[in-house]
């Protein structure tokens, strides 16, 4: 869902270090289809990369599968339209999983060019390899699933030799840019530690510079003229943790903005409305609308009563009949198409959706503000500096009228001069007009406002917005086998990743695959004898799962016992932080839920109650469990509450949140003991 739902609008150098995997099986697979690996000769290995032989490493662990030794940018300011940029680095390779660091990548697209590459490997034993600029391979980066990717973003690939354990390999390439923004962005911290790492400003005369320091103490500059460097020492290395924070979140950076004599439209994000009013100059016209997007408004619309309607009528037409499709050439990573021309070709990528919707609610006099957010909560916020690497999406902020008030319309934000806002999602076409999925829920928007950029908490919704509501009516026997029927209503998120799973789905007994998948992290045998799906396409509906399933030898005997597990489907507990080392960043929820179980199983004639698992009460400012185990008449009922009330546990909260999972986790396990009546 994440691929559909979001642009490719960040920079690609940003996200290096977590796609460096896809980047080492790239490589290698570009020069298996020109047939050859790249050739390596002799050739000594540049005078800085040899000062490093020997040199103490920085701390690392057993696991450290490369250290970073050495690391140099130097950006060179020409004019407001170029900029020049060389890049070295040498790595140590300490485990056989450091060899991907034997490839260099650097993006590139048709405003910039890479004008040289090479690299080198100083072996533990033997002469230097040198590999050149004419050995590299350019590759376009991988469709996004779901669309028809067409960008001009590349990968220009060469591959180092003999990136083994022991040896030492390095790189530099030189780039000239013509830059969107008079900004540079320094990620000096990496996955591995980091030895040492330079970052060099060259400006023309009379320019000036504003830095800003994230994630990381600020080191102080020298600077010689027009010539500033930055230099960092003993970086630890980010080991990657499940639901953390994304990279520009957590990670050391040093932004770096261009200021010309005067200033001038291209000076670079001094602050957030700067930063607005740029996105505002990229958008200015699009949305204008063409006779034949305001004859398909009035088509659209023409039977609804309300202003309501009218508004879920053209959401439901961009969300459905618009396809996600990306073509961002150059500045189309950041600027959207004209609205006609998205509404004629009936595909965008989520800021054209964004801007043809905008565009059709101005036909019926409702206004609507573009929102530039990252899918995954946690990177932008207001003690942050602005920089075009926090946002990977666009939606809307729909100005509501003040007679429009409807108990559907949730995700409204009171904005001081604007009103009552509604966020909306046009690309998402599982969550109906009023509702917002949970990744954007308590994450920080750029609202492009007429006042310039205004960033903007989104809401959280109520967690019974979203979950799962499951009931069961079962039937155990004397031998053990439960027999019966569950109902599943999954409500916003829980609804809408079921729809995304099937949507591509023909065949009927294939809709059961989810039901099998989820019943067999419960249940180790069994076997859904019938299942329907109920308001698959109807998003305004709560998804539902009806099915009947039967588990033979659910109940374990032990004696004349029969020991039976009342919670019988649904896994809440995690193992997410059942690690060795310590967590070292935030927990990140999707987003806020309240599930329930209910199930009622009939206990087998002869049979009676002779123990029950205690009930479990945590209460938690993140979260809760409850549950209870009862017996009513020859009923064993169980019932369970799960809910996720903040999005973020800090790294203090952890251990709670270990404690609860534990505490879930052994509430699952738990069983109740039936006895022989009489005995």
């Amino acid at each position: 869902m994440t691929n559909r739902s979001c642009c490719n609008r960040a920079p690609q150098r940003l996200a290096t270090e977590m796609r460096r995997p896809f980047v080492y099986l790239a490589t290698l697979l570009a020069f298996c289809a020109i047939g050859q690996m790249p050739r390596a000769f002799a050739g000594d290995a540049p005078g800085w990369m040899h000062a490093l032989v020997g040199v103490p490493l920085p701390a690392h662990d057993e696991k450290t599968d490369a250290v970073l030794l050495y690391s140099e940018r130097i950006v060179t300011v020409q004019s407001a339209d170029k900029i020049k940029t060389t890049v070295r680095e040498a790595y140590k390779i300490l485990r056989p999983g450091g060899r991907e660091y034997g490839i260099v990548a650097a993006s590139f697209n048709s405003h910039s060019k890479i004008t040289g590459m090479r690299g080198w490997c100083i072996p533990a034993q033997g002469k230097d390899y040198e590999v050149k600029d004419k050995e590299a391979v350019e590759i376009s980066l991988p469709k996004i699933e779901g669309s028809e990717l067409v960008s001009d973003v590349k990968d220009k690939l060469l591959r180092i030799p003999a990136s083994d354990p022991g040896n030492i390999v390095g790189f530099e390439y030189e780039e000239e840019s013509q830059p969107f923004v008079l900004q540079d962005i320094w990620g000096f911290q990496r996955t591995n530690p980091v030895r040492e790492s330079h970052y060099t400003v060259q400006l023309p005369a009379g320019w000036e510079y504003k830095a800003t320091w994230m994630n990381y103490p600020e080191a102080k500059p020298t600077q010689t003229g027009n010539q500033v460097q930055w230099v960092v020492s003993d970086v630890k290395g980010i080991r990657p943790e499940g639901e953390m924070p994304p990279w520009p979140g957590i990670a050391g950076l040093l932004v770096v903005s261009f200021v010309p004599p005067g200033g001038g439209a291209n000076k670079g994000f001094q602050n957030w409305r700067d930063m607005g009013n740029w996105e505002a100059g990229l958008e200015q016209g699009r949305r204008d609308a063409s006779p034949e997007i305001k004859q398909k408004v009035a088509a659209l619309t023409i039977s609804s009563a309300t202003q309501l309607a009218k508004m879920q009528a053209l959401a439901k037409f961009v969300q459905g009949d618009i396809r996600y499709v990306a073509i961002e050439l150059g500045i189309g990573g950041w600027q959207p198409h004209p609205a006609p021309e998205i509404f004629t070709h009936r595909y965008g990528d989520c800021k054209d959706k964004a801007t043809l919707m905008s565009s059709m609610l101005h036909e019926i006099g409702v206004e609507s503000y573009f929102i530039s957010i990252n899918t995954v909560r946690g990177g932008a916020a207001p003690d942050r500096p602005p920089m075009i690497g926090w946002f990977n999406h666009e939606i809307l902020a729909v100005r509501l009228p003040n007679d429009v008030k409807d108990n559907s319309l949730v995700a409204v934000v009171d904005h001081p001069k604007l009103g009552r806002l509604l966020i909306f999602d046009p690309t998402d076409e599982y969550t109906p007009f009023g509702q917002l999925r949970g990744e954007l829920q308590a994450n920080y928007g750029l609202f492009v406002t007429p006042d310039g950029g205004d960033l903007v908490r989104l809401p959280q919704l109520p967690p019974a917005t979203s979950g799962v509501q499951r009931t069961g009516k079962l039937t155990l026997s004397p031998k053990g086998t439960l027999t019966g029927e569950i109902v599943e209503t999954r409500l916003g998120d829980s609804g809408l990743w079921q729809r995304a799973m099937l949507k591509t789905v023909t065949k009927e007994s294939d809709k059961i695959k989810p039901i099998e998948s989820m019943v067999s992290n419960s249940l180790s045998t069994f076997q859904i004898t019938k299942a329907t799906v109920s308001n698959l396409n109807q998003t305004d509906q709560p998804f539902e799962y009806h099915y009947s399933l039967v588990a033979e030898n659910y109940a374990k005997t032990a004696g004349n016992l029969l020991l039976v597990r009342p919670r019988v489907l649904g896994t809440r507990s995690s193992d997410i932080l059942e690690t060795k080392e310590p967590r070292q960043f935030a927990v990140e929820f999707p987003g806020p839920e309240r599930d329930t179980d209910t199930f009622e199983i009939a206990i087998p004639a002869g049979y009676e109650v002779d123990d029950l698992p205690p009930p479990i009460s945590a209460e938690y400012s993140f979260a809760s469990y409850h549950s209870k185990t009862e017996v009513s008449g020859n009923t064993l009922k169980y019932t369970r509450t799960f809910e996720v009330k903040e999005l973020s546990v800090p790294v203090s909260k952890v251990d709670d949140l270990k404690k609860l999972y534990r505490i879930i986790a052994g509430d699952e396990r738990n069983t109740a003991v039936l006895k022989p009546v009489g005995q």
